[in-house]
């Protein structure tokens, strides 16, 4: 795999910043056997959902008889408020009032047989934050769930009041992983909590280099072409998702988030860029593929930012899907990626799926 050098840092900063505007080891865990199924949390959906009232509806599917639903402000809390008992499949609406103010409620579910999830709304509802939301509670394709609590994707930080600092110290955030290019971070820095780690990801840094795995010129000509027949709304951010794969900078700022969420033991993380769409969004994706989340729910999660920031165009998903189309041309499919681009080894992306995946 050869490697491009462009001599132009015009060019490069034109086609990359947002604004412009495994082997074996890291193959994805296969389809789940019966075997595993029974071993595993035996929910195959699950989903709770937060109401502007304050009330929360939750609703699952399961092979168990029962399921016995409790209320809890840690994901791993045991004990807490309990709701009562419904069907292996079915749901419960908790009323407006029936719980205090927390800082974030979780929802444990206890099957008659089998292992217990934890659920969530989530969004924790930061108003200067819109789009902070957590990557958790989603299904593999072999039956393990994303745990909740432990990773968020957001927006950028700079206006968060006191109130909503207290709220993420709450669910025991400890590191934020900040994907910005230095105007961004000098015009806007975070303001954080005392005792947040601030981590530095830059996607479009020239610190090593600009170079390219592939021909620059090739892929913005393919880039725009995509974008033109896929009908983009915007055809900057056409062209900047498939460079998020071809320029060697971005590759040492994934690597260096993916190894931040797996080494970090103290407590959750956060990873955002400006508007948490667009390098969030790659991120995001890259992260779940990593765990074995099914394309189609990387791709729901991707275009969730249209819901969040209240804005029904916020992404495309030919944008998305452009990305991972580079991921195939360059590398012939996403193991190879992590591999070679992202040079991410065994033992992180073991560490990685140990630490966010229900057993």
């Amino acid at each position: 795999m050869r490697t491009h050098r462009i001599a132009g840092a015009v060019l490069a900063t034109a086609l990359l910043t947002g604004t412009v505007i495994a082997p074996a080891a890291f193959a994805a865990p296969p389809a789940a056997t019966a075997s595993v199924a029974q071993s595993a949390v035996p929910f195959t959906q699950a989903t709770a959902t937060r109401s502007a009232d304050g009330g929360h509806t939750l609703a699952w599917a399961s092979p168990a008889g029962s399921v016995t639903v409790t209320a809890v402000t840690s994901p791993d809390a045991t004990t807490g408020t309990a709701l009562g008992t419904a069907p292996g499949s079915g749901s419960l609406t908790v009323a407006p009032g029936t719980l205090p103010e927390a800082g974030r409620w979780y929802f444990r579910l206890v099957p008659d047989s089998g292992s217990p999830l934890v659920v969530a709304d989530r969004s924790l509802g930061l108003e200067s934050a819109r789009n902070f939301r957590d990557i958790g509670g989603y299904r593999t394709t072999d039956g393990h769930w994303v745990r909740p609590g432990l990773v968020y994707r957001s927006n950028k930080l700079n206006g968060l009041t006191d109130a909503e600092q207290q709220r993420l110290l709450s669910q025991r955030l400890t590191l934020d992983v900040d994907l910005r290019n230095a105007q961004e971070r000098h015009d806007d820095p975070d303001r954080l909590p005392a005792g947040v780690t601030y981590q530095v990801a830059d996607v479009v840094s020239f610190a090593h280099g600009i170079r390219f795995h592939d021909s620059a010129l090739m892929t913005l000509a393919q880039a725009l072409a995509a974008g033109l027949f896929s009908g983009s709304s915007d055809l900057g951010q056409s062209i900047g998702y498939p460079f998020m794969v071809n320029f060697v900078g971005a590759d040492y700022a994934f690597h260096d988030l993916v190894t931040a969420v797996a080494t970090n033991t103290s407590g959750a993380t956060v990873f955002h860029c400006s508007a948490g769409k667009d390098r969030t969004g790659w991120g995001t994706a890259v992260l779940l593929t990593l765990l074995g989340v099914p394309r189609q729910t990387v791709e729901a999660d991707f275009l969730a930012s249209n819901q969040y920031t209240g804005n029904p165009k916020a992404v495309e998903l030919s944008w998305l899907r452009a990305a991972f189309a580079e991921v195939d041309h360059i590398y012939g499919d996403f193991d190879t990626y992590v591999r070679e681009g992202l040079k991410l080894d065994a033992a992180t992306v073991a560490t990685l799926r140990a630490k966010l995946l229900t057993d």
